[in-house]
């Protein structure tokens, strides 16, 4: 225990500070968020991601979008475990064909009105997948979708700008 105090102390912090201009864009997204959230969901957004199919990168931005740095859930938006509690899908990757029934059944069980997001190159379009024998392609092909966030995978601050852009 002793030694591994030791070298905590000597190694420090390795954490690179934030950029001042990104930190500047991230509050200036997540205020705006914040205020459509506040009018059209009464305090908060509920969002379940789903995985499609995807390699995972998106699923590592979405991710950022929730820790200490983006911290999402400040402006108001919340993630869940079950589709029936969602006001919006954010669905990542190609979908593919042992996908596609458990795709369709979580946007049945979503409330209405219900929001769908493709995330990446993957999920609007198939990305480098495409369409084949393994997958159907982008996730417009099993479900309808009211936003794209295009990019490899996208940053959390391109997820945050797709969000208000879906919701507004």
């Amino acid at each position: 225990m002793i030694r591994i105090l030791r070298q905590i102390f000597r190694t420090g912090i390795v954490t690179e500070p934030l950029q001042p201009d990104l930190d500047a864009e991230i509050w200036e997204v997540g205020t705006r968020l914040e205020e459509t959230i506040r009018k059209k969901f009464r305090r908060s957004l509920t969002i379940r991601q789903v995985d499609a199919g995807s390699c995972n990168g998106c699923e590592l931005e979405i991710h950022a979008m929730n820790n200490p740095i983006y911290n999402c859930e400040r402006f108001g938006i919340h993630f869940t475990a079950s589709p029936r509690f969602a006001d919006l899908l954010l669905v990542t990757g190609p979908v593919t064909q042992n996908m596609e029934i458990a795709l369709r059944r979580t946007y049945e069980a979503t409330p209405s009105p219900k929001l769908v997001i493709a995330v990446g190159d993957c999920g609007c379009n198939g990305g480098m997948f495409g369409q084949s024998y393994a997958t159907l392609g982008g996730i417009d092909k099993v479900i309808p979708v009211d936003a794209y966030i295009p990019g490899c995978p996208p940053t959390p601050t391109a997820l945050l700008n797709g969000i208000f852009k879906a919701i507004s």
